[in-house]
């Protein structure tokens, strides 16, 4: 099933300028960890998570409830 999503949303991603890091469904929770280059505020992530709402549900992969949660890829040093 984590391919399926990969492979839907992986594209649309990379036109906000961000890749998946990785995707786990565990438990009825989908996790989305996002990279880019760019800083991932909460802004893109709000972004980032209407675009994948939009194209889950229309795909709709996952048949049962769930609960998507959607973070950045936390980069070292300040």
């Amino acid at each position: 099933m984590e391919e399926k999503v990969k492979k839907a949303i992986e594209k649309p991603l990379e036109n906000l300028n961000m890749v998946i890091d990785s995707i786990s469904f565990e438990k009825g929770n989908l996790n989305i960890v996002l990279d880019s280059d760019e800083i991932i505020d909460l802004d893109r992530i709000v972004e980032a998570s209407h675009l994948v709402n939009d194209i889950l549900d229309k795909e709709d992969f996952i048949k049962d409830g769930y609960m998507l949660d959607i973070s950045s890829k936390e980069k070292g040093g300040n």
